[in-house]
């Protein structure tokens, strides 16, 4: 029996290399399609990269989902596609709206007509909590169909979900769409908070908080967040799914400031700053319906997976200005 063939957008990526280091080692044989999107340096992506470049099972593809030229170079046939490709980001999204709907709406539906062309059955697409938006109603459940997203970002996120849905319908494919909330781990991305603020306390600055520290989030290891992402490549009981990936058990912003100061054996100090346009008071998952469909539940606790990332971080962090 063949190795189950699986192509992963965005892989190159904080959750993506993650999961391509995991299957690999599972034995798939994996297809890393990544632009190296300038969101970011280049070079950390290189370094989430580069252990996995000499593994026989390995084919990395430089190239970009919105340019169907790119896309034309795949040709061989795939079990699944994890489409985790997308322009990140909820702030930049409000400055630059129009090259998120480029990269994460027709990006998307650029990767569902290459499932149909190559006959892919199982499309697994990378959502956001963020779709929720203000809705009040906690925990937030993907049962409720009222959704008040309020940045571009989200918007897009909701309409891959919805392309989802009309490829399913017409052409057969099972799409599984999985709403991570807040992921942090090792190798998470550099604009992400406990990233940045991990990097300020290493360097003796103060942490800058926009409002008063009240805002809690539902922070879930990206370890937990793979263990998900795998579940869903192989479930095959509905057509159409979309499925909350949390730890269900949210933080005050304060709270984790002072968990990653105690992981990182610092003392924080705070710059109190405004709100901020975008950002939501709360995010917390039901994750009751990844537990029955999946058999998934969130495993890691936030002291827990701090300790993973502090971990990583020290082995891997440069001071600002020190050369690489």
């Amino acid at each position: 029996m063949s190795q189950p063939s699986v192509l992963i957008t965005g892989g190159a990526g904080f959750i993506g290399s993650t999961l391509a280091e995991r299957l690999l080692n599972e034995g798939h044989r994996v297809t890393i399609l990544d632009n190296f999107d300038p969101y970011y340096d280049r070079s950390r992506k290189e370094s989430n990269l580069r252990p996995l470049l000499e593994h026989p099972s390995l084919t990395f593809i430089e190239g970009d989902i919105r340019r169907t030229e790119d896309l034309d170079r795949l040709t061989e046939p795939f079990d699944v596609i994890v489409h985790l490709a997308a322009k990140a980001g909820v702030r930049p999204s409000i400055q630059d709206p129009i090259s998120y709907q480029e990269a994460n709406v027709a990006g998307t539906q650029n990767m569902l007509e290459l499932a149909r062309r190559l006959g892919t059955k199982q499309f697994v697409f990378a959502s956001s909590s963020s779709v929720y938006g203000v809705n009040p109603r906690v925990p937030w459940s993907e049962s409720d169909q009222d959704l008040m997203p309020i940045s571009p970002y989200a918007s897009t996120k909701i309409s891959g979900e919805l392309l989802g849905h009309v490829y399913s319908h017409l052409y057969g494919i099972r799409f599984i769409a999985v709403r991570p909330f807040t992921v942090y781990g090792p190798k998470q991305r550099p604009d992400l908070a406990i990233r940045k603020f991990a990097e300020l306390l290493r360097d003796g600055k103060p942490i800058p908080l926009f409002g008063d520290g009240s805002t809690r989030r539902d922070y879930t290891f990206v370890g937990d967040i793979v263990d998900g992402i795998v579940r869903a490549m192989t479930y095959d009981k509905t057509m159409y799914e979309v499925i909350n990936l949390g730890n269900s058990n949210t933080v005050v912003l304060l709270d984790l400031v002072k968990y990653l100061g105690e992981a990182m054996g610092v003392e924080p100090q705070i710059e109190w700053l405004p709100e901020q346009p975008g950002d939501v008071p709360q995010t917390w998952a039901d994750t009751s319906k990844g537990e029955r469909l999946l058999g998934w539940k969130a495993k890691t606790s936030i002291q827990e997976g701090l300790g993973h990332f502090v971990k990583w971080f020290d082995e891997t962090y440069v001071p600002a200005g020190a050369a690489r």
